[in-house]
């Protein structure tokens, strides 16, 4: 059992990861997250 033992740290750190990512969309971070990803790939390739 020393594969649980080792993996115990990252399910930790992915349900950690879930959770804030969770309360972030609750909050309504997602959508100003996805406008300024589309604002920098639009300047990167140079459309905008």
């Amino acid at each position: 059992m020393s594969f649980w033992k080792h993996s115990r740290p990252w399910i930790l750190g992915v349900l950690s990861g879930i959770m804030f990512l969770a309360a972030g969309a609750f909050q309504g971070q997602m959508d100003v997250i996805w406008r300024k990803a589309v604002m920098i790939c639009l300047e990167c390739i140079g459309i905008g």
